[in-house]
Parts: structure tokens; C-alpha cells; sequence
């Protein structure tokens, strides 16, 4: 919407940059006209005004009495086409990606903040192998291995036919199979690879505006250590955020998208080795040394790889524009090599043995939950030691809260490889088992779906506490409610109970870490539960227990049977999710809302997470800011919704000096404090968000009690400056039908704070604290062809 009255007359040239939130916004909403052109920009994310504001700059005898609006439209980024509602797939990866910035706030401890990187970076490095190994348990152990092996599958899938081990074709020695059906986890890898190495250029390489391009120290040991002992001269002292480097880790992206191709290659490698040594035991000859040989290789590879990954982690205090293109190109070039050496090897002509039982993947599945769950036990150990004693007691569960959603990664990759397994494995067993056969996935796997209803159980009991006192909070509010509209003469029961129920329902909010914190206990303990009853057993839960009690038999197969359907039932939605939204723009707004908050950090623990829109956004609005200011010395408001607050503050961060004295922050259903600071301390925590206001000229901010997403950002008056939360917005803004209200208002909870009369005034009084306006300032000739107002000539 457009501001709803105008700015103070005095000034001189005035901007207000809007920048939307979660869920995307067209430019015409945004400035309230549908005439709106692009003044610079692309298709993907560009700055509109109005038609008739396009010659602002050259008429500011026309804006006396108001801000030029401008509207940054950043949606593309993340629900633009229905291919990137694929990304879905990649939720794990990004959720491992959100624990690397999760992590307490350090204050000369760079060695344990260099540590919990490391934690991080292994724990994603795992989740690629777990992807990797269950493309390997549906290509090569279920089909190549396990149903080639069976004349009623075969039937069955005749696409299968020239596999078949009963019709002997070229293709029907085991090791041939299984170097054929290697083919699909190595195109899953490069696919990977690709889209990284795509979406890398697409989106995160914008370079910070020039000049910043020099080292800086930092106030706090919020890098890692290799950054801290960077011997460079300082420019500034700068929160993290508004370090040259941080939006900008192009090395960093190369040194993992090349470990991490290199290790889904060689997962690959050691399937195909393990599978040809099991089969070539008790024949010794120059085959089995070679087999061996390989074997090594993978090895010596894969310590390498985990080197890549410990080494070094983001460099955020200048901008490294160094990649090691030796170490990017033969590190992945090399394992590919080895990839099909091994290939060579497992198809090379030997005595054929008839394949039986499955491949040895309960070794692997189980060794990678272990190591997942010990990573994340280390994770939580190094939080515990990075959180102050007394540190701020809003933080997300004490400080575990990286740990906690690093837990929640490895649960979703294993919900979704366990899922994809069990549904090709009931898609190939319903014919084999006619004949005699049972195809099945390894045995952890079942247990591990059997461990999903008893979390589901678990978690009913955290929900209900939280559903009842939801209604408590809401009667608890009625009073309140009255009070702030002074109804006390003429209270309605019905407005009343929905104004205080909406009220309470925003609260629930504030509990999610409650939430996360239950789900991740309960999926480390259940997992490590998994893993013995798999090792100790060696069967599936519902035979596992045969001879038990008759109650506890039927319980064990009662949840394994509900657990395989509800875990491929799972991997399902996520399909047909991705699907409905290619085709549904609803839908694929939906999902476009998860990414703006799960996407805004940069890919610093896993390559192969969606891009980071971030890296475009911000650097787009430091540039816009600049240009503007620079062009005109004119005053300028940054004014971001939802998403877009933290955008702006981001941005912000990473102005000079002389810029940030002429701009002033508004933000209005800001998540700052309420989500990134509880979540993210580190970089929103209190101290973070004090700096920010000591650093920008003037900052207000507005919340509503019905919005879930934004509130407070908790920052006092100090220094001479007022606080920052104005007086929280009454919602509705009238409690009746009024003179000026004659229809019910409606409750907006996180929508339209620009139609609340508070917003033009906040906006107003903003403007007035800024310094008037600089004499108007000469384009030099290299930048002539942006124009005063940075349009572009397209």
C-alpha cells in the first residue's frame, strides 16, 4: 500500500525504500498503483516506482510534502517458478545449514567457535552420504541386487528383464548389475553439483559495493579462528553482519560443493567395492589385490575429503575472492576416477555367483546414525561451552538450539532415505513375494520407521499443555482486551473473545523452542535405541520380539507396520507437494514462504542447500542506498515488512559511515528479535541489535499483540536515543462500528501495518530526525550511466 498521509514539509529530497515480507509482493501492491516501472534491476529482483515519480530527482519541488516511494521486489528469489519448488528435497541440507548460524554468542573463544563450525560442516558432510547411500541402497541393493536376483520380480518389472540372472545375459553377473545401476546415484551427485554450481552464479555472486573490500576487525570472536588472526589493518569495528566477507563466500561454497561431490563419489565407490570384495571372498587372485587396492583408494580419498571440510571455514572479516581451483576441480575429478575404476573392476568378467540376501547396509545406516548422533552430542557440548553463565535468558533453549535443529536435519534425511527405500522396496516385493522372495530394505530402517509413531506419541503431550493454555491465555486476555479499547460501557463478548483468542494464539510463537527441543531429544534417543535393537536382533521389530509376550509382540509389529506406511507416506508429500506446486502458484507460494526464512543465511555448512537469496538481496539494497544517497544527499527510509525488516537491517549493517548517517530504519512486523534473535544470538542477539541501533541514524519499530511472526525488538533508550518499539498497534483498529469505522475492522495480525495511521507517523517523525538534505551532489562520469536515480536504460 501506499503511505496513508503525507511526510513532514521540510527536508528536503526524501526516499522511502519498501521491501516486502514472506510470501512475495507485485510492485503495484506494494506502491499502491498499477502504472509502476523498473528503475533498475532484473526480472529475478529489481527496484519499481510509480510512473509518475520516475523524474523525482529532477522535479523536488514536487516532494515537499512526501517521500518518493520505492518498492524492492525480491519474491523471484524464492517462489519465482515451479522448479524451485523442487528444492523442497533439499530441506535437510538446509536445516543442517541454519544450525551453522545458530550457535551462542563468543567472546574470545575462537577456538571452540572454530570448533563448533567444524561439528556442523561434518554433520552435513554426513547427510550427503546418507543421501548418497540410500540412492545406493534403491539402485544397487534393492533392484540390481536384490530383485534382478528374483525370476518373479523380473516378470514383474520387465524394463528389469535384461538384468534378470535366470536369463544370463551380458548383463546378469552380479558385478555388472551393480556397476550398471551405479550410474543413478553418480547422476544424483553431479545433478547436485550442477544445481550448486548454478544457483551459485544465479544468486550469491554479488559482490559488496566497492570499497569494502579491506579487512576489518571484529568487536566480538564471531569467525572463525583463521579469520581472527587475519593481520590487516582496520577500517571500522563492525557487528558480523556488517562484515565485507559475509555476504559474499564464494571460496567457502567451492571448498564444499568440490568436498562434498567428491564424498557422494566415493560413497558410491565404496558401495560398489564392499559389494565386489563380499563377492570375491575365498577367490584370491590378481582381482582381489586390485579390488583392494581401490578399496584403499576410497579411503585415503574420503580422509582427504574430511580434511577439506575441517580445514577452514567462512571468511567474513574481508572479502576473499581467492578460490583454490586445483583443490575445487581434481578433488571431485579424482574420485570420479576412482568412481569408475571400481565400476571397471566390478563388471570385469569373473566366476559367476548368484546373488543372494541383501548388500551390507545395516553396517552403513548404522555407523552414519551413530556418527550423526555423536556429532550432534558435540555440538551440544561446545554450545554449552560457548553460552555465557547468565547469558540472555530469550535465547532458544539455553543456547542448544543449533544442536537441537542439527538433529532435526539428520531426522529429516533419515525420514526421507528411509522412506524412498521402503517405497521402491513394497513397489518391487509385491510380485517377488509371490514368488517365494521377500525384497526388503536393511534392517535399521525398519526400525527406525517403527521409532516414528512413538515420537508422534511423544509429542501429543507437549501440544495438548500447549493447546490448553492457549484458551487459558485467551480468557486469561478478555480483560485486557477491554481495557485497551476502553469497552467497559459496551463490551461485545464475541469481539472480545476473538481479539483475545487471536492474541493468544500469536503467543504460541514464543513456545517453538519448547517444540524443537522435545522432538530433538526424543530423535537422538530414539535413534540410538534403533541402532541396538538392529545390531542386537539382526531382524525387524516385529520378529524381533517373537516369543515375547503376546501384548508387546503385537505392539512391535503394530508400529513397524505403522511406521513403514507413515514414512514412506511422508517421503510422498514431500513429492507430491513439489509436484502441486509446479503447478499451483498457491502452492508454490506456500513453499516460496518456507525458503525466505530458511534461505536467508549463506551456504556456509552445506553446498548443496538452496541458494542463499540473500546474498542477492542485500548487496542489491546496500547498493540502491548508496547510489541514492550518494547521487542526490537526499534523506532516505528503509522500510521493511516481516522478511523484509531483516533484509533491511542486513543491509544497513553493511553501509559506510557517512551513508548510514543519512538513512533511518522502519521496520513493522519485524521477526529481529522474536525469531533471528532468540534463534540466531550470535548475530541478532540483544547486543547485536543495540549496535544496530547506535549504528543507523534512527530506527522505530511496530508490532501488534495478534501477529505471530513479528513483535518487540526490545531495544532501550540509551545514549540519548529513544527506544526503538514504539507503543504496540491496537488490532483491530476499532473495537465497534464508529463514525469513521462504520463496518467491523478486521483482525490483521502480520498484514497491512501500512493501513494503521501509526505507520505514516512513525514513518513521519523518522524523517524529521534525519539531517536535511545535502546541496545535490554531481554523478561522476563512471557512474553517469546509472542516472541520480540509479535507473537503469533497459
Amino acid at each position: 500500500m501506499s503511505p496513508a498521509t503525507p511526510a513532514p514539509e521540510s527536508g528536503g529530497a526524501a526516499l522511502e525504500l519498501l521491501v516486502h515480507g514472506v510470501g512475495g509482493a507485485t510492485p503495484e501492491s506494494m506502491l499502491d498503483d498499477p502504472r509502476t516501472v523498473r528503475v533498475t534491476g532484473d526480472r529475478t529482483a529489481a527496484v519499481y516506482r510509480r510512473g509518475e515519480d520516475l523524474d523525482a530527482e529532477d522535479h523536488p519541488e514536487r516532494y515537499a510534502a512526501r517521500p518518493v516511494p520505492e518498492a524492492y521486489c525480491w519474491s523471484n528469489l524464492t517462489s519465482g517458478d515451479g522448479a524451485r519448488a523442487l528444492w523442497l528435497l533439499l530441506l535437510p541440507f538446509m536445516v543442517a545449514n541454519l544450525a551453522h548460524w545458530m550457535r551462542p554468542p563468543a567472546q574470545g573463544r575462537p577456538g571452540l567457535v572454530r570448533l563448533y563450525g567444524v561439528l556442523v560442516r561434518l554433520v552435513a558432510l554426513t547427510l550427503t552420504v546418507l543421501l548418497t547411500a540410500a540412492a545406493c541402497e534403491v539402485a544397487l541393493d534393492l533392484t540390481a541386487w536384490q530383485c534382478a536376483a528374483t525370476t518373479a520380480c523380473t516378470d514383474a518389472h520387465s524394463w528389469l528383464g535384461f538384468l534378470a540372472e535366470a536369463r544370463g545375459g551380458w548383463w546378469a553377473p552380479p558385478g555388472r548389475r551393480l556397476a550398471l545401476a551405479a550410474l543413478v546415484p553418480t547422476a544424483l551427485v553431479g545433478l547436485l553439483w550442477y544445481l550448486s554450481n548454478r544457483t551459485w552464479s544465479a544468486y550469491e555472486a554479488q559482490r559488496p559495493p566497492t570499497g569494502y573490500d579491506a579487512s576489518v576487525p571484529e568487536t566480538t570472536a564471531d569467525t572463525e579462528a583463521a579469520d581472527a588472526a587475519d593481520p590487516a589493518g582496520p577500517v571500522e569495528l563492525r557487528p558480523a553482519l556488517g562484515r565485507p566477507g559475509f555476504w559474499y563466500g564464494r571460496r567457502l561454497v567451492a571448498r564444499l560443493r568440490a568436498a562434498h561431490t567428491a564424498a557422494g563419489f566415493l560413497t558410491v565407490a565404496a558401495a560398489l567395492g564392499t559389494a565386489t570384495a563380499h563377492h570375491d571372498t575365498g577367490a584370491p587372485g590378481p582381482g582381489t589385490a586390485l579390488g583392494w587396492a581401490l578399496r584403499a583408494a576410497v579411503a585415503v580419498l574420503a580422509v582427504v575429503v574430511v580434511w577439506v571440510v575441517c580445514r577452514r571455514g567462512r571468511s567474513e572479516s574481508r572479502l576473499d575472492l581467492r578460490v583454490e581451483r586445483a583443490l575445487v576441480t581434481w578433488l571431485p575429478a579424482a574420485s570420479l576416477t576412482l568412481l569408475a575404476l571400481t565400476a571397471l573392476h566390478a563388471g570385469w568378467s569373473r566366476p559367476v555367483r548368484p546373488s543372494s540376501g541383501t548388500l551390507p547396509g545395516d553396517a552403513v545406516f548404522g555407523a552414519l546414525t551413530l556418527a550423526q548422533g555423536g556429532l550432534v552430542v558435540a555440538l551440544g557440548v561446545v554450545a554449552l561451552l560457548l553460552q555465557r553463565p547468565g547469558g540472555e535468558p530469550r535465547t532458544a533453549l539455553r543456547g542448544l538450539g543449533g544442536p537441537a535443529v542439527a538433529m532435526l536435519a539428520c531426522a529429516l534425511g533419515g525420514v526421507m532415505s528411509g522412506g524412498v527405500a521402503q517405497r521402491v522396496a513394497d513397489w518391487l516385493d509385491g510380485p517377488a513375494a509371490r514368488g517365494g522372495a521377500r525384497i526388503g530394505p536393511p534392517v535399521l530402517l525398519s526400525w527406525q520407521a517403527s521409532a516414528i509413531p512413538v515420537l508422534l506419541l511423544l509429542l501429543v503431550v507437549p501440544a495438548a499443555l500447549l493447546g490448553a493454555r492457549t484458551v487459558l491465555d485467551a480468557r486469561r486476555l478478555r480483560p485486557s482486551v477491554e481495557a485497551d479499547y476502553d469497552a467497559a460501557g459496551e463490551p461485545d463478548p464475541v469481539r472480545t473473545g476473538q481479539i483475545a483468542a487471536d492474541r493468544a494464539r500469536a503467543a504460541l510463537t514464543d513456545s517453538a523452542p519448547v517444540l524443537v527441543g522435545v522432538v530433538s531429544g526424543a530423535t537422538l534417543l530414539l535413534g540410538a535405541a534403533s541402532v541396538a535393537g538392529a545390531w542386537a536382533s539382526g531382524n525387524v521389530p516385529g520378529r524381533a520380539f517373537d516369543g515375547a509376550h503376546p501384548a508387546i509382540a503385537s505392539l512391535a509389529s503394530a508400529t513397524q507396520a505403522l511406521g513403514s506406511w507413515m514414512i514412506g507416506l511422508g517421503f510422498l508429500l514431500f513429492v507430491t507437494w513439489g509436484r502441486r506446486a509446479y503447478k499451483d502458484p498457491a502452492a508454490r507460494r506456500t513453499i516460496g514462504i518456507l525458503w525466505d526464512v530458511g534461505t536467508f543465511w549463506p551456504r556456509a555448512a552445506h553446498p548443496f542447500a538452496p541458494p542463499c537469496y540473500a546474498e542477492r538481496a542485500v548487496p542489491d539494497l546496500t547498493w540502491r542506498m548508496s547510489s541514492w544517497t550518494r547521487g542526490t544527499g537526499g534523506r532516505l527510509v528503509i522500510s521493511g515488512h516481516s522478511q523484509g525488516s531483516v533484509l533491511a537491517a542486513a543491509a544497513v549493517w553493511q553501509l559506510q559511515p557517512a551513508t548510514r548517517s543519512r538513512v533511518a530504519l522502519l521496520t513493522y512486523g519485524s521477526p529481529l528479535e522474536r525469531l533471528y534473535g532468540r534463534w540466531f544470538p550470535a548475530y541478532f542477539g540483544p547486543e547485536a541489535l543495540r549496535a544496530l541501533n547506535r549504528t543507523v541514524h534512527c530506527w522505530s519499530n511496530l508490532y501488534r499483540a495478534t501477529d505471530p511472526i513479528g513483535g518487540p525488538v526490545r531495544v532501550p533508550a540509551e545514549d540519548g536515543r529513544p527506544a526503538v518499539d514504539g507503543a504496540v498497534l491496537l488490532d483491530p483498529v476499532a473495537y465497534g462500528r464508529t463514525r469513521a469505522h462504520p463496518l467491523p475492522e478486521p483482525i490483521l495480525g502480520h498484514s497491512d501495518y501500512q493501513a494503521d495511521p501509526a505507520f505514516a507517523r512513525h514513518r513521519s517523525a523518522l524523517l524529521d530526525r534525519l539531517p536535511p538534505a545535502l546541496p545535490r551532489q554531481r554523478v561522476p562520469d563512471e557512474e553517469a550511466d546509472h542516472g541520480s536515480s540509479g535507473r537503469s536504460s533497459g
